[in-house]
C-alpha cells in the first residue's frame, strides 16, 4: 500500500477529534442534536484549520444511521460510504476549477432528485470565492430556497470577494488560526501513534512553522520525518531540514547591525546561503526574532508569551538591553516590508542585502523613524566624545582667515553687549546643552536678528523646526539667562536653496573674535 502522507492519514472522523475550533465544533453539534439544521454554511478562514475536514464530518453526521451525541458513529452503511469517498450523498466540487455558469447550471439541476439513501444531500463548495459573478447568480435562488433534502457548504480563504447576495443567504463561520500550544499537543500524539520520538523544542518549533495552519504543520513534521527517518527529531534537526535560521545567528546578526558592521552582516549572509539557508522563510524568522525582543522591552511578563527556551530567552533579554524600543520598531517595519516584497522576487539575496544595509546605515532613509534613529546615533557618539563641539572647533574656527566673514563695516558697532557676551561663550553654552540639542546646534550660525535678538541660521529644516519647538527653546534659553544672568529673545532662520547661501549670513563668533570691542568701565 503506498504512504497516505500525515494530514490525511490523520484527519479527523467525528467532531471530538477536532482541534481549536471548539466554538464551531459545539454550534454545529447543538444544531444536529436540535435537528435545527441550516440550509447553507459559509465557513471561513486561512489555510489547514478545518474548513472542509468539518464539512465532511457535518455531511457524514446528517446522514449517519445513528449519531451520538451529535457525532457520527462511523460504523453504520452511511458512514463508512462517505468516508470511503463512495457515497452519492455527498459531493465535493473545487470552484477553483468548475467556476463557469455551466458547473452551477448541473448543480441546481441535480439539485431536483432526491437521495436515493441517507436523509440529506450535502454539497462542498471549496475555495467559493473563485466562482465567476455569472456561477454566484445562477446559484443565488437555489442556495437562498433548496429542496429540503439539501444542504450547501460553502468553503473560502477569502470571504471578502463572496457577494453580499449569497453571504446573506448562508450561516457564516470564522475559523480561528490554531494556537501553537494546540498544535504541539496534536503533533505529539500523532507522533506517539506514529512511533517517532522527538524533542518537544523540536515540535514546537514545527507548529510555530505552521503558522496557524495545523495541516502546514503536519507537512512538514512529515517533511522532517522523512529526511532523519528512523533517528530521533531533534531542534538542530528540524532546523536543518525547514532551512531555519537559529536565535544564536540572529543575536550575532543584530550585534553587527548595531555596531553598524555592513561588512559583517554580509559574511554572515554569504555563510547562511551556502548553508542552504532560505531566505524567505529567514526574513520571517528574523522579523519574529526582533518581534521577541520588542516584547521583552515592553513586557513585564514577555516569557508567558514568547516562544524561546529558558537559555534562549536569557541571551534575549541581554540583546533586547542594547537596543531601544523606537530602533526595534524601525527594523521591523523594514524586515516586514521586506518579507511582503521577497516571496515574488528573483533577487532575493540583493533585497536582504539592502535590507540590512538600512539597518546599519540609517542616514540612508529619510522619514521620521530613521531621522531618530540618526539622532540616537549622533547622541551616542557625543556621549562617548566622538563627536563633539569642542575647543578643538574653536581652534578650527580662529585658523580661517577674517576675510571669510562678509560683514558691512557698522556691524561690530551695532552688537549688543548680551549678543557680545554670548559669541564669547557660545560654545559652552552649546557644551551644556543635551546630547540631540548639541547635535543640532552644532550645525547652526549664531548670528544678529532684528532688534538685536540672537539669530540661529539653519541650512537643514529638520534642525530648525527642532530647535524652535518650544521645549529645545527654553532649554537654549534657560541656559543663556544662567550665561548672562538675563533672558535673551532667540529667532531662527532656514537658508532656502537659491536665495542666499550660509556664508552670506555674518557669523557672530567670528565677528566677536576678530574685531576688538571695546568695554565700557
Amino acid at each position: 500500500m503506498s504512504y497516505t502522507a500525515l494530514y490525511r492519514k490523520f484527519r479527523p472522523t467525528d467532531f471530538n477529534d477536532v482541534k481549536g475550533q471548539d466554538h464551531i465544533v459545539t454550534t454545529l453539534k447543538n444544531q444536529v442534536k436540535a435537528d435545527r439544521l441550516g440550509h447553507a454554511y459559509l465557513f471561513c478562514g486561512t489555510r489547514g484549520t478545518g474548513k472542509t475536514t468539518i464539512a465532511k464530518i457535518l455531511a457524514k453526521t446528517v446522514n449517519c444511521e445513528h449519531p451520538v451525541d451529535g457525532n457520527p458513529c462511523n460504523e453504520c452503511a452511511m458512514c463508512k460510504s462517505i468516508n470511503n469517498q463512495t457515497s452519492m450523498n455527498v459531493i465535493e466540487i473545487d470552484a477553483a476549477s468548475n467556476n463557469g455558469v455551466d458547473n452551477i447550471r448541473e448543480i441546481v439541476d441535480e439539485v431536483r432528485y432526491s437521495p436515493t439513501e441517507g436523509r440529506y444531500k450535502v454539497y462542498i463548495i471549496d475555495e467559493v470565492h473563485m466562482l465567476s459573478a455569472g456561477a454566484f447568480n445562477a446559484l443565488l435562488k437555489t442556495l437562498e430556497e433548496p429542496p429540503s433534502y439539501v444542504i450547501f457548504i460553502l468553503a473560502t480563504t477569502e470571504s471578502h470577494k463572496i457577494p453580499i447576495t449569497i453571504l446573506s443567504r448562508c450561516q457564516r463561520y470564522d475559523f480561528k488560526r490554531i494556537t501553537i500550544e494546540t498544535i504541539a499537543a496534536r503533533l505529539q500524539d500523532l507522533m506517539q501513534q506514529e512511533g517517532v520520538e522527538a524533542e518537544e523544542k523540536a515540535v514546537r518549533y514545527v507548529a510555530r512553522m505552521g503558522d496557524g495552519s495545523l495541516r502546514d504543520a503536519l507537512s512538514l513534521l512529515d517533511q522532517c520525518i522523512a529526511f532523519y527517518f528512523g533517528e530521533k527529531l531533534t531542534y538542530d534537526k528540524v532546523l536543518e531540514v525547514l532551512g531555519a535560521v537559529d536565535i544564536e545567528v540572529f543575536a550575532q546578526l543584530l550585534g553587527f547591525i548595531l555596531n553598524n558592521d555592513v561588512a559583517g552582516c554580509m559574511k554572515l549572509l554569504e555563510e547562511l546561503i551556502i548553508t542552504g539557508r532560505e531566505l524567505t522563510q529567514f526574513t520571517i524568522d528574523f522579523t519574529w526574532y526582533l518581534r521577541n525582543l520588542l516584547l521583552v522591552k515592553t513586557s513585564e511578563n514577555a516569557s508567558e508569551v514568547i516562544e524561546v527556551s529558558s537559555d534562549n530567552m536569557v541571551m534575549v533579554k541581554q540583546q533586547a538591553e542594547l537596543i531601544d524600543v523606537e530602533t526595534l520598531i524601525r527594523y521591523i517595519r523594514i524586515f516586514s516590508d521586506l518579507s511582503n516584497q521577497i516571496k515574488y522576487a528573483t533577487q532575493k539575496r540583493v533585497m536582504v542585502e539592502v535590507a540590512l544595509i538600512k539597518l546599519c546605515k540609517p542616514q540612508m532613509e529619510t522619514n521620521y523613524e530613521d531621522i531618530i534613529n540618526r539622532l540616537k546615533l549622533l547622541e551616542s557618539k557625543l556621549e562617548n566624545g566622538v563627536v563633539a563641539v569642542s575647543s578643538n572647533a574653536v581652534t578650527e574656527q580662529a585658523k580661517k582667515p577674517v576675510q571669510e566673514v562678509k560683514k558691512p563695516e557698522f556691524l561690530p558697532k551695532a552688537v549688543s553687549e548680551d549678543l557680545k557676551e554670548i559669541a564669547r561663550n557660545w560654545y559652552n553654552i552649546v557644551d551644556r546643552t543635551s546630547s540631540i540639542t548639541k547635535a543640532v546646534l552644532s550645525s547652526a550660525r549664531p548670528s544678529i536678528g532684528n532688534n538685536n535678538t540672537l539669530l540661529l541660521v539653519f541650512t537643514e529644516s529638520l534642525d530648525k523646526d527642532f530647535i524652535s519647538q518650544e521645549s529645545h527653546m527654553n532649554e537654549l534659553k534657560n541656559i543663556i539667562a544662567g550665561v548672562l544672568g538675563k533672558e535673551v529673545e532667540i529667532q531662527t532662520k532656514l537658508i532656502t536653496e537659491g536665495k542666499e547661501t550660509i556664508d552670506d549670513i555674518p557669523d557672530l563668533t567670528k565677528i566677536i573674535k576678530n574685531i576688538p570691542i571695546e568695554y565700557e568701565d
